[in-house]
């Protein structure tokens, strides 16, 4: 009996570019506090857009970020800057 090779065949459903890994989309804004925690114990964290999942990366420059997120994080951030009521 002959062994047999198989040709290659991609399995990937149709229309899809990535290849299945767990590489975000998109990155969110997180409680500083809950990133180390999440990582470290595998507990799920929530954005400030409510997605919630367990951090498995961490972003690098120039890293897409989730615009709902980045329009919440601008608004904590004009409030923040403008030094007090006169």
């Amino acid at each position: 009996m002959a062994t047999q090779v198989l040709p290659d065949v991609d399995t990937r459903p149709e229309g899809t570019e990535t290849s299945g890994d767990d590489t975000p989309k998109l990155f969110h804004y997180v409680k500083k506090a809950k990133i180390a925690e999440s990582a470290v114990l595998g507990s799920h964290v929530v954005a400030l857009c409510g997605a919630t999942f367990p951090v498995t990366r961490s972003p690098k420059p120039g890293s897409p970020v989730c615009p709902e997120c980045k329009e919440i994080y601008d608004t904590f951030r004009k409030d923040d800057g403008d030094g007090g009521g006169d």
